[in-house]
């Protein structure tokens, strides 16, 4: 059952590292970011290769929505686990969703990237409205694979949870 709310909301009232509590969630190294993508959605594939490419700090790890700790961490969040309606960004135990992952991730990588912390000038209504329209028709629109994402083993040492 997802709770009532926006997905913003929701996750902006959890408190930081609450995860850690739950028993349902395996624990996980957590110092530093976590972005856990749709790993059969070529488009969040893409956006995770991408954040993999421009993250030479090396601040970011990285899980599969269909993984364990994936699915562990939607169902902590009250999140779908199955239509994973948002990526899910966790920086310093606080969990980000929907338009806010981009502007953590953005703010993350830094240099150019943290322009993209311009979005929060959208009014969250509009960002989630935006960010909804694409993850809806993401697969019709990008593709989707068979099988999650598989990382290089140059990549591999940065996943969770494989």
């Amino acid at each position: 059952m997802v709770a009532a709310g926006s997905v913003s909301q929701r996750l902006a009232g959890k408190t930081p590292f609450s995860y850690r509590a739950d028993p349902n969630v395996p624990p996980f190294p957590d110092d530093r970011a976590l972005l856990v993508f749709d790993g059969v959605c070529v488009l969040c594939s893409a956006t995770a290769r991408f954040v993999l490419r421009q993250d030479q700090a090396r601040r970011f790890r990285f899980a599969t929505a269909q993984s364990q700790l994936g699915q562990a961490l939607f169902r902590h969040y009250g999140l779908d686990p199955e239509t994973f309606e948002t990526n899910l960004v966790l920086v310093d135990g606080r969990a980000y969703g929907k338009l806010d992952t981009v502007v953590a991730a953005g703010r993350l990588l830094g240099g150019v990237w943290r322009m993209l912390s311009l979005l929060r000038v959208l009014p969250r209504p509009m960002g989630d409205w935006l960010y909804d329209r694409v993850a809806r028709n993401r697969y019709r629109l990008f593709g989707r694979t068979e099988h999650c994402m598989i990382p290089p083993p140059r990549w591999r040492d940065r996943f969770v949870d494989l």
